[in-house]
């Protein structure tokens, strides 16, 4: 068995794992290759691809991406490291489970009943929809789509819901293009390569940060559950997710997992998107060497720092408002006396000032609070202060809450304006609702500019420079 299964070709498609279901039912549980036992193997291998949500590589060789961050809790509680296996594609890597050659796949698996697989229990809920250029045909109702060519993922839910209106409709076409996750699609969507593609609604909100060119013309019916494949005799591994699962979710720490990874990515409009392009080509080539020297100084990306900035003011150095705040980075006259900021018109010092500012906020954090969570706490505290960011986390303290947690503090922070809350407040009611969509904000721009700016990488980092006296 396990040798006619190596001549099967790798590029398994859905209508070929379904063939090898009845293929692997005929021949029975004893006859199926089976991989050996993770406590004996002393890891957890779980088959992968390379996707913008799930599991992704940075500029630097980090892995990250929501399922990647839950895979690591969950080889912890099984007591065992992650192999992390990637392949070209999802129809691959539910293979590598059929054959033996992984305990699992996780590669944001739509749940598929009709595959020779166990499913774990839900990770998020998805639902999928048809993505086309903003100035191409509409697409009101399925019969508007006879003549179009929709572009999808071999083997995905997404190409199941395609292949059953091609059906009903045969002058419908479909393009399975090869070796294409839905990041590259959409890409090519954008620049007219492409005519349509099927996808999920978190992809396209990914993929419309960057192509605010793409729309969604036509939602495609029912929803779907993403989870993890197992082989269906591996019942110990599967109780042993399941209550991993179970547990992660009632802590909340699963919603926390998907607010880090998802939270943000819809806050900005098309309008406010389209900006953020054009100035990234228009003014930020100016500054970016002023940027590249502030991450020197203090160690932040510059590309965070450059989504600060952005929010604060549109890399304008002339910016000034209402209330005094002035320059690049918007300082106040108290705060760029205390960094040694003689002029926060001049751009330069402005940004290294705000750099320092912020770097500052960081430390005064209590050592609890980690990363990314630490940086996102530190950001709101530029906007509001470190005393009123440090009232807003006794409130959480007193409902519960986690003061350490983004997660929690994003929902106290707007109680800071109300009455009841603000009269506990040694520095009185603050905007704090602001605060939040300034931080999610800068996430989104820095999500933006980590996709189309190349990191920063001094060949000998200068030593950790201070433009004036300590705060």
């Amino acid at each position: 068995m396990a040798r006619l299964l190596s001549r099967l070709p790798h590029r398994l498609a859905l209508a070929s794992l379904l063939a090898l279901s009845l293929l692997l039912n005929a021949c029975g549980p004893t006859d199926r290759p089976r991989v050996t036992d993770y406590r004996s193997q002393g890891e957890l291998r779980v088959a992968t691809r390379h996707d913008a949500i799930s599991y992704r590589i940075d500029d630097e060789g980090h892995a990250s991406g929501f399922e990647h961050e839950l895979l690591l809790a969950l080889g912890d509680a099984l007591g065992v490291p992650v192999k992390f296996v990637p392949y070209p594609d999802a129809a691959r890597a539910l293979d590598a489970v059929i054959n033996g050659q992984v305990h699992m796949a996780a590669a944001g698996l739509g749940q598929n009943e009709r595959l020779p697989l166990r499913w774990s229990a839900p990770l998020r809920e998805v639902e999928y929809v048809i993505v086309g250029r903003n100035d191409g045909p509409a697409v009101n109702t399925e019969d508007r789509l006879a003549g179009r060519t929709v572009s999808v993922r071999r083997g995905s839910l997404p190409a199941d819901r395609i292949s059953a209106i091609r059906k009903r409709l045969p002058a419908l076409n479909v393009h399975f293009p090869i070796k294409a996750g839905e990041e590259k699609l959409l890409a090519e969507l954008a620049r007219g390569a492409l005519d349509l593609v099927a996808t999920d609604r978190l992809h396209y909100a990914f993929a419309a940060r960057i192509h605010p060119e793409l729309e969604i013309v036509y939602e495609l019916p029912g929803r779907s559950s993403i989870a993890w494949a197992l082989a269906p005799e591996d019942e110990g591994l599967a109780t042993a997710v399941d209550a991993f699962i179970a547990a992660f979710s009632a802590s909340g720490r699963l919603a926390r997992l998907a607010d880090r990874h998802f939270g943000h990515v819809r806050r900005l409009d098309d309008a406010a998107i389209t900006t953020f392009l054009t100035r990234i080509r228009e003014r930020l080539p100016r500054y970016r060497a002023f940027f590249h020297e502030a991450q020197a100084r203090t160690g932040i990306d510059w590309r965070y720092l450059a989504a600060v900035a952005y929010q604060e003011s549109h890399w304008d150095p002339q910016a000034t408002s209402f209330t005094g705040v002035r320059g690049m980075m918007m300082l106040t006259g108290d705060t760029a006396d205390r960094l040694g900021v003689k002029d926060r018109l001049d751009p330069r010092e402005s940004i290294l000032g705000g750099a320092r500012y912020l770097d500052m906020l960081m430390e005064q954090l209590p050592a609890e609070v980690a990363e990314p969570d630490r940086t996102w706490m530190a950001t709101a505290a530029y906007n509001l202060g470190m005393g009123h960011l440090n009232g807003a986390r006794s409130i959480a303290r007193g409902l519960g809450k986690d003061e350490h947690s983004w997660w929690d503090m994003k929902s106290v922070l707007p109680l800071m304006s109300r009455p009841e809350y603000a009269q506990r407040l040694k520095s009185g009611p603050a905007r704090g609702g602001e605060a939040v969509v300034m931080t999610e904000n800068v996430r989104n721009f820095h999500d933006i500019l980590e996709g189309l700016e190349a990191p920063y990488e001094p060949a000998l980092s200068p030593p950790q420079l201070r433009l004036g006296p300590p705060g």
